[in-house]
């Protein structure tokens, strides 16, 4: 309960603005309760890292591993997703990856290894998805899968941004169909 709370409000707020007190507040959890579980509000920071990370490797393979969808659609399913999440929030709520990543000359050491190699697996995963697509006919046979998948999360880590600044889905549906239509093909 804790790790789920502190994932919401640091999707929200980002680790800096986040207090420890105000989250222990939402869950009714004592603060001497909170210090036994993590050292410091670097740890529980690692904790959420981790829990969210794992949770949206998931999401990523639920949907770009779903071989009964053609590769590029299932990139296209992945945003939906996402979307109908962020919406479902009222756009509060951005990328704990995003989020943390533009905070990353104040945090914690370790923290910005931990979103460099985040963003890397998603970017491996992407990049299979999209090597698939070559695969199947859906890309050039010259396409670069590592530097599209790459120039993808660029992107979507700042359509991310700027829809919960609009709190529309607007500039994520400008950015996929953008990113789409500019695919080698």
């Amino acid at each position: 309960m804790l790790i789920r709370s502190g994932t919401e409000v640091l999707t929200e707020q980002g680790f800096t603005a986040s207090g420890i007190d105000g989250i222990l507040k939402r869950v009714g959890v004592p603060k001497g309760s909170f210090y036994y579980y993590f050292a410091s509000k670097e740890a529980f920071g690692r904790a959420i890292m981790e829990h969210y990370g794992a949770y949206f490797a998931n999401k990523l393979d639920r949907h770009l591993l779903d071989t009964q969808q053609p590769p590029l659609r299932r990139i296209e399913a992945f945003v939906a997703d996402a979307k109908a999440g962020m919406a479902r929030h009222d756009f509060r709520r951005g990328c704990l990856v995003g989020n943390l990543g533009q905070e990353a000359v104040g945090l914690p050491d370790g923290y910005r290894q931990w979103l460099q190699e985040t963003l890397d697996d998603w970017q491996k995963k992407l990049a299979r998805c999209l090597e698939e697509a070559r695969a199947a006919g859906e890309l050039a046979q010259a396409a670069d899968c590592d530097r599209l998948a790459e120039a993808f999360w660029i992107g979507w880590e700042g359509a991310v941004m700027r829809a919960r600044l609009e709190r529309s889905a607007r500039p994520l549906d400008v950015f996929i169909t953008t990113f789409l239509e500019g695919l080698p093909r």
